[in-house]
């Protein structure tokens, strides 16, 4: 007899051969990638051939999941990071300062609001749910993310300095809902949260993800001095730059994702030479997408039919509510005065209902997820806030997914009319 594992390294290598040569004609679909892979992976699960199996006995395997999605987050986050080579300031950062400081808030809040009074949680269980959905993803938004480190978009950098900050920044509120779910009396550790979950985890990662990328680099640039390494090998330095930072910064209790997220942003600004940092990101670039197919065959692998018809009104209730509600009203009052930096005037109206749309749930929900069931989520609230998560990604990787290709394209030739009128209204101006 076959064994299982053989049969999984078969179809998962027919997918990606499908998937890569189909590439050309699936880019002009209104398909995402992800959705296949959801299929595949539900096709491989229980209600298929039962050849990808999180369950055993009954009982979750929540470890396995925790550890590869934030292997992928952490791949993704540095990324984003080196996508980005705006020079960091205030005005130039506005947009992702507001989306950061007050969007996540409201939607966390938001949500939390919505488990209270209508999904009958006590507020550490709601501000847990909002703090496992309020991040976007930066995995399965590569769409609506920016394309490379020349794209300036200023919509595409909201969505992609987003993506890469919110996954680490909501952090604190899930150690806010875990600390709430033991200890009903926040007084016993309002303080605690505040000093380290809150000041010191942020500060660690913003000066651990300065100084290892830092290091990294100054150590790289001697080296290459002297004897260039193999050419093969070079990209690994991105990788070896990921898990120097991630771990040190998670051994001085920072947090991790915003350190790689730094970090990312460092190693763009470190070399002279653009070309070094271009073939670090095409490298991370095909690895996400590798890690990618992964997650999400397993994300399809885990759904059952039962649990999410159990928890279909709530989910649909916190889906609709986040989808169309919380999510483009939390953009439109965070973004209200808002310039493009670029043409220093404000952001157009169709820009941040885009914003508000493409607020794409993904691996970092997941992960939070799992996180929370490795520090004592569990019983009837810990299957209702994971399904509402699990039911609430499936219909992000559809509708997200879906939409993307056609809401993108309608958003480029609006941008191209636009610079058309302003090239000609400028030829005028100088005739």
């Amino acid at each position: 007899m076959v064994d299982i594992y053989i049969i999984d390294l078969l179809i998962i290598g027919l997918l990606l051969l499908v998937v890569t040569l189909g590439s050309g004609w699936i880019a002009r679909l209104p398909l995402s990638f992800a959705l296949i892979y959801l299929v595949v992976g539900i096709v491989l699960g229980p209600y298929g051939f039962g050849l990808i199996q999180l369950r055993r006995d009954g009982i979750f395997n929540a470890e396995v999941l925790e550890r590869i999605t934030e292997f992928v987050v952490i791949i993704s986050v540095f990324s984003c990071g080196l996508k980005i080579v705006r020079p960091i300031g205030w005005k130039s950062w506005n947009l992702t300062t507001r989306l950061i400081a007050l969007l996540m808030p409201i939607s966390i809040f938001g949500l939390a609001v919505v488990g209270k009074l209508l999904l009958g949680m006590n507020w550490g269980e709601a501000i847990l749910l909002g703090a496992i959905l309020a991040p976007t993803d930066p995995v399965l938004a590569s769409e609506v993310q920016l394309t490379d480190t020349h794209d300036q978009d200023e919509l595409r950098f909201g969505l992609t300095s987003e993506g890469g900050l919110n996954d680490a920044l909501a952090f604190p509120f899930v150690y806010f809902g875990l600390y709430a779910l033991k200890d009903s009396n926040w007084n016993n550790w309002l303080k605690s949260w505040i000093s380290i979950d809150l000041f010191w985890a942020i500060a660690a990662g913003i000066m651990m993800g300065f100084v290892v990328a830092k290091a990294v680099v100054w150590i790289d640039k001697k080296v290459q001095k002297r004897r260039r390494p193999d050419e093969l090998m070079e990209d690994f330095i991105a990788i070896s730059t990921i898990l120097l930072t991630y771990s040190l910064t998670e051994i001085v209790n920072g947090y991790g994702f915003l350190a790689v997220f730094v970090a990312g942003l460092v190693v763009q600004r470190s070399y002279k030479n653009s070309e070094k940092t271009l073939a670090q990101l095409e490298f991370i670039e095909r690895l996400e997408k590798l890690l990618e197919v992964g997650t999400i065959l397993l994300l399809g692998s885990i759904l059952l039919f039962q649990p999410i018809l159990n928890y279909a009104t709530q989910s649909l209730l916190v889906i609709v509510l986040l989808f169309l509600i919380i999510r483009p009203l939390g953009v439109w009052l965070s973004t209200i005065g808002q310039s493009s930096s670029s043409k220093h005037r404000f952001l157009h109206p169709g820009s941040r209902w885009l914003i508000g749309w493409f607020g794409i749930r993904g691996v970092g929900s997941l992960y939070y997820l799992a996180y929370a069931f490795g520090k004592g989520l569990e019983g009837e609230v810990a299957e209702k806030i994971s399904w509402i998560t699990y039911t609430t990604i499936v219909v992000s990787v559809i509708v997200h997914g879906v939409s993307a290709t056609p809401l993108m394209n309608m958003y480029e030739r609006r941008i191209a009319r636009s610079q058309a009128v302003h090239e000609s209204s400028t030829i005028d101006e100088f005739e």
